[in-house]
């Protein structure tokens, strides 16, 4: 008997995933839980386990882009008849069912030709036979495909689809030539001479780039304020003092987070996501710490923050960090957020405004701890003082929120005790 390896949906909106290669090849043995092949989605890398024990008979797409639920591959598993492997090939050659075009699709798309001669891809299809009635018959396109065209200003009726049924894929779209996107100035020339260097955009930061032209249309406003940060180093060092042997060590940010989840949990407005129309408020604080990864920007999530110790949250932070620079954080680790905290003070950044992260409607910038001057009780005095700037998206939150919110978190950073 033969099980078919489809292509799984990781998380809530993923349609699609690009194949970047196999980790066994045909013929070889897999069981249950090896690792199978690494496939490439909006947002991680990850490697996909096989779901069965068996034989990899057949490696249906040896790599590119693929629709959630497409057949990969088949497995024959242990006691397998002769005759079930070809009944297996021949389901996966049956192209996939094409997904009923949205109206906005349809109205955006130009008719494509019922039976399209071979072309090049990127070649100008050759004209569309009539047909007995007027309606333009839509195109099939990936939603990847589709956004790359966006981008590159590409007209997907002069590209020819390698997909089933003739469905365009992201790699077509990328072997078109680009036009010029709309209201777009043109790329400029590079010296003459000079060699220039062109980076390919990766699934990942090809999100990044999505999510940022997201956030730009989103209302957003600013709201700073500044934190003694004395209570909250000495309490980051009477915890490193008690750290036992080969345990993670606690940084400012892990007691930052741990503040700024139980902030969160007093005022609910903050801890929400911006849903179209409606927003969800949301009861537990997962806080989501930006990550500057070598693959791109990554925020994985600490998930019910507000009730871990900072020991607990050093320790998944440390955890997280780890695997996002080494390439292997799972969707899991991704989603769920419902609030960022970006800290660039490491690099010695004062401060700063951070870019909102849809669908969350609020982010927290932290700059460099810096000793400042500061006057009490009429009295010149020195402190180690931060500098905080919490974007929020004014769809959902007003200011009077942000700054009650700005204004507990500065008094738990003054009174850590507080909150522990």
């Amino acid at each position: 008997m033969s099980t078919e390896v489809k292509l799984p949906r990781l998380g809530q909106g993923m349609e699609s995933g690009v194949v970047v290669r196999w980790l066994k090849k045909e013929g070889d043995h897999v069981s249950k839980g090896d690792p199978l092949y690494e496939l490439d989605t909006e947002k991680v890398t990850q490697e996909i386990e096989a779901d069965a024990d068996g034989v990899l008979a057949k490696i249906v797409v040896p790599e590119g882009e693929v629709e959630v639920g497409a057949t990969l591959a088949l497995i024959e598993t242990d006691g397998a008849g002769d005759g079930a492997a070809p009944a297996a090939e021949s389901r996966a050659a049956e192209p996939e069912p094409a997904a009923e075009p949205t109206a906005a699709d349809a109205s955006a798309e130009a008719p494509a030709a019922p039976e399209p001669t071979r072309t090049s891809p990127g070649e100008p299809a050759p004209p569309a036979e009539p047909r007995g009635d007027s309606r333009p018959t839509p195109l099939k396109a990936s939603p990847l495909a589709r956004r790359i065209a966006r981008e590159r200003g590409v007209d997907l009726a002069n590209v020819r689809g390698t997909g089933p049924d003739g469905r365009i894929l992201a790699e077509d779209v990328e072997k078109a030539p680009a036009g010029a996107p709309s209201g777009a100035p043109g790329a400029p020339a590079a010296a003459p001479g000079e060699e220039v260097e062109v980076v390919q955009l990766t699934s990942i930061r090809k999100t990044i780039a999505k999510r940022l032209t997201e956030a730009w249309t989103a209302p957003v406003f600013q709201l700073g304020v500044s934190a003694d940060m004395a209570e909250a180093l000495a309490l980051r060092e009477r915890l490193v003092e008690r750290l036992e042997e080969g345990d993670v060590k606690p940084t400012v940010n892990d007691v930052l987070v741990k503040l700024v989840a139980v902030a969160l949990a007093r005022h609910a407005p903050v801890n929400a996501t911006f849903a179209g129309e409606e927003i969800q408020r949301h009861p537990t604080p997962h806080v989501g710490i930006a990550v500057a990864a070598p693959q791109g920007l990554v925020v994985p999530v600490i998930r019910d923050a507000g009730r871990l110790t900072v020991q607990e949250i050093a320790r998944a932070r440390a955890d997280l960090v780890g695997r996002a620079r080494d390439n292997k954080l799972t969707f899991a680790d991704l989603e769920g957020g419902t609030f960022t905290i970006s800290n660039l003070g490491m690099f010695g950044v004062e401060q700063f405004t951070a870019v909102l992260n849809p669908p969350q409607v609020a982010i927290l910038a932290v700059g460099a701890v810096k000793d400042e001057a500061v006057v009490r009780d009429g009295d010149l005095d020195v402190a180690p003082i931060v500098h905080l700037v919490l974007t929020c998206d004014h769809r959902a939150i007003d200011g009077a929120d942000g700054a009650a919110f700005l204004q507990t978190l500065v008094a738990l950073i003054e009174q850590p005790t507080l909150a522990l």
